[in-house]
């Protein structure tokens, strides 16, 4: 979608229809997406950084992206990978691959939010290691808008 030449206009336009703040939308990227074309990507999240809507790096550490890269990139928020997430309790790499991107995207001043989250221990680690935000099945499963509402109780 982002190598359509009418990306922009879209992504405005679905913005605009939901009828929510721009500081509310957070747009996912993987780091599969800048081996496209980086020199169209870049100028292109720049711009939708600008705009005030949030760029979120989805499953970071199992790409191809450098810190060089990352340091370049408009990215207020990196999310860990699940894969990572689920042998946090009982595999010393796993722990110390999280421990890294969480000091790396601190370092540059972007929100931690670990996927997949299961259990309180994992939920408590990620914890007392600084991470910011947690999604999986220990918070919910995937639901639907009325559920959502109900969950919410709004």
């Amino acid at each position: 979608q982002f190598m359509q030449a009418n990306f922009m206009a879209l992504l405005l336009d679905a913005v605009d229809e939901s009828g929510l703040s721009r500081v509310f939308i957070s747009l996912e990227i993987t780091e599969s997406l800048f081996i496209e074309d980086l020199d169209y990507i870049l100028p292109l999240l720049n711009q939708i950084h600008d705009l005030g809507i949030q760029i979120s790096m989805d499953d970071f550490g199992t790409g191809y992206s450098s810190l060089s890269m990352l340091r370049a990139l408009p990215v207020d928020e990196l999310k860990i990978d699940k894969s990572f997430v689920d042998n946090i309790l009982n595999d010393d790499a796993a722990r110390k691959m999280i421990q890294n991107i969480i000091a790396i995207g601190k370092n540059y001043e972007m929100a931690i939010l670990a996927e997949g989250v299961e259990t309180q221990a994992q939920a408590d680690l990620l914890t007392q290691f600084g991470c910011d935000r947690f999604q999986g099945y220990l918070y919910s499963r995937p639901l639907t808008v009325e559920n959502l509402r109900a969950y919410l109780k709004i």
